[in-house]
C-alpha cells in the first residue's frame, strides 16, 4: 500500500474540550481524502506536574464554556458537559498509546473516543488507572494489560517525546494540527478549525504536489 504524501499530526490533550470537539472534524477530513493523508494522534499533556491542575469550579471554566465550548458544540452536535474534576492526563495518553499497540484495526480510535467522551460526558478520572483499565474492559480489550502497563511506565517515554516534538514544532495550545508534505514540515495550525480550513488546508498541499 502507498504511504500517503500528506500527512497531519493532531497533538491533543485529552482534558481539551476543543480537542474532543475537532474529532469529527478531522474524521470527515480523514473521510474527504482517503488515501491521500494520514492523520496521527499525538500526546499533548496541558498542565503536566507540577503545574497546578485547574479548578473544576473556578470562574475560568465557567466563562470558556459558556463563551465557547458550549456554542461550538451545539454547532457540531455533540453533548459535553463541563467535567466535576479537573485530573492530570498523563496515564490517559499512556492508555492510548497502549490501545495504538493493539494492533487491531480501529482499537486506537476507539478508546481516543471512549476517553475523551468518558471525561467530557461522565467526568472519567482520566489519571485513575483503575477506570482506564475499566474502559479498556468495556471495549473488549484487556483492562488487567494495559493497568499492568501504566503501572510499568511503559508508554511514559513515547508521550513525553510527542511533548518534546511540539515543542519543537512551537505548538503552545491544542488541538496543534501540523501538516508535512513528504516528510517535510508544512505548516501548523492551532485551534480548533472548522471542516472547510481543514479541506483548504489539504487542497493547498495537493497544488504543492503538482
Amino acid at each position: 500500500m502507498t504511504r500517503p504524501r500528506i500527512t497531519l499530526d493532531v497533538f491533543s490533550d485529552f482534558v481539551c474540550p476543543f480537542c474532543y470537539l475537532e474529532a469529527p472534524e478531522l474524521d470527515a477530513l480523514a473521510e474527504r481524502f482517503t488515501g491521500e493523508i494520514m492523520i496521527r494522534w499525538r500526546a499533548f499533556e496541558l498542565r503536566p506536574a507540577p503545574e497546578p491542575t485547574l479548578d473544576p469550579d473556578g470562574d475560568y471554566l465557567h466563562d470558556v464554556w459558556a463563551r465557547a465550548v458550549y456554542p461550538m458544540a451545539a454547532e457540531r452536535g455533540m453533548t459535553l458537559r463541563l467535567p466535576r474534576l479537573q485530573p492530570r492526563s498523563r496515564l490517559a495518553h499512556e492508555a492510548s498509546a497502549w490501545a495504538e499497540d493493539q494492533h487491531n484495526t480501529g482499537t486506537a480510535a476507539t478508546m481516543r473516543t471512549a476517553l475523551f467522551r468518558g471525561f467530557f460526558e461522565e467526568s472519567l478520572d482520566l489519571a485513575d488507572p483503575e477506570a482506564l483499565a475499566r474502559v479498556a474492559d468495556a471495549l473488549a480489550l484487556d483492562g488487567a494489560a494495559l493497568h499492568r502497563a501504566l503501572m510499568a511506565g511503559d508508554y511514559r517515554e513515547q508521550v513525553l517525546a510527542d511533548q518534546r516534538l511540539a515543542s519543537e514544532l512551537g505548538i503552545g495550545g491544542v488541538p496543534g494540527l501540523r501538516f508535512s508534505l513528504d516528510g517535510e514540515h508544512a505548516g501548523v495550525l492551532e485551534g480548533a478549525q472548522p471542516r472547510r480550513q481543514l479541506f483548504l488546508a489539504v487542497e493547498r498541499l495537493r497544488d504543492l504536489m503538482g
